[in-house]
């Protein structure tokens, strides 16, 4: 199975973070009591300037669950169009060899589904296996990845899309001023990944007999739940939207067990850490980031590229390990016959794995 290739989308709507500051400091009903606190906690995020959906104004109208909503289908619709569609033109991949579109998100939900949706709109064929999946949050990125890798180990002559699409502007909950969502709306950005993985023999027709014209090479995927620690991350949900539940206990439970699994997953294809090239990190934030790092022994330089996207973009849930993939893939290609790690997190707790070959 193998990485043929990766694209980012993003809505037009570009705004540094003292704009964000601003802007918020009006959001809320009440307004900040203490704005100081706000423009403090955004300035540790790492986070430079994020993508929006809307201009910052118009987030005011947004005061049902049901517009926010409508605006997160008609933009996730849009942006997948884009991304899907370069992604196709720079494969050169026939559509009818598409067996699957895997989508992910945890930023909003329609059905009929997103990629249901872009069949009409692009003309995809009728015959491809939908499987929209919510609720992994930020670990969706790893896990659609390898999903789709599962998808054509056993088609070989076809190929998979993994679609994520998260627009987390649009859960910012108005009159909601506790730390998580103070730390969440300096924190989280928009913004839509694609990946198209195919089959072995699929790659080989693509390229002429050739496959390491493609990207990696996917050896093997390991996913691992933590017991009892639901209440880590995710939302609460309830008729205002989705409101986060972030602890922060994260840094600690990736310190407890990132380094075990990476040790125990290595194992078993009888490497260890020194024998990873490159990490393909999710951004998550500073302190995970951080917290990664000290779990397997690492330096910042070893996630500068994750670095580099938190600060680009800011954490774009499941579509951030996608953006770090597709630097790697675009800038940064590793050289041949070595391997790469990613490596993502998300509510359940939990983490998923994909390690990746070179060629």
């Amino acid at each position: 199975m193998r990485i043929a290739g990766t694209k980012m989308a993003f809505p037009p709507y570009y705004f540094r973070q003292e704009e964000v500051v601003a802007a918020l400091k009006s959001y809320w009903d009440e307004g900040m009591e203490n704005p100081a606190v706000l423009e403090r906690l955004h300035g540790r995020t790492g986070v430079d300037g994020r993508y929006f959906s809307r201009p910052l104004d118009a987030y005011k109208e947004l005061d049902t669950w049901g517009k926010t909503n409508d605006v997160w289908i008609e933009t996730a619709v849009q942006l997948g169009e884009e991304a899907i569609g370069g992604l196709l033109q720079e494969t050169g991949l026939n559509p009818e060899k598409l067996g699957t579109i895997i989508s992910v998100s945890v930023t909003g939900v329609a059905c009929p589904t997103v990629e249901a949706r872009l069949i009409n709109t692009m003309g995809l064929p009728v015959h491809v296996k939908r499987t929209p999946i919510f609720g992994l949050g930020c670990v969706a990125g790893a896990s659609g990845l390898a999903r789709a890798a599962d998808y054509v180990k056993a088609y070989p002559d076809q190929a998979a899309i993994l679609l994520s699409v998260e627009l987390c502007s649009l859960t910012w909950q108005r009159g909601n001023r506790n730390m998580p969502n103070l730390i969440a709306s300096g924190l989280f950005g928009d913004g839509c990944g694609v990946a198209l993985l195919v089959g072995e023999q699929l790659a080989a027709e693509m390229t002429g007999g050739n496959p390491e014209r493609l990207g990696p090479r996917v050896m093997d995927s390991r996913a691992t739940f933590y017991p009892n620690s639901e209440e880590v991350m995710g939302w609460a949900i309830s008729e205002k939207g989705f409101q986060i539940v972030l602890s922060a206990d994260v840094p600690t439970v990736v310190k407890q067990h990132l380094g075990a699994n990476v040790d125990a997953f290595l194992a078993t294809h009888g490497m260890t850490r020194a024998g990873i090239a490159s990490w393909i990190m999710h951004t998550g934030g500073p302190k995970v980031l951080d917290a990664n790092a000290e779990a397997l022994g690492l330096t910042r330089e070893d996630f500068h590229l994750s670095w580099e996207a938190l600060r680009r973009a800011g954490n774009l849930s499941s579509a951030s390990v996608l953006m770090v993939l597709d630097e790697v893939m675009r800038a940064h290609r590793p050289k041949a016959g070595s391997r790469s790690l990613l490596v993502a997190m998300g509510p359940g707790f939990c983490s998923e794995m994909l390690l990746l070959e070179w060629s």
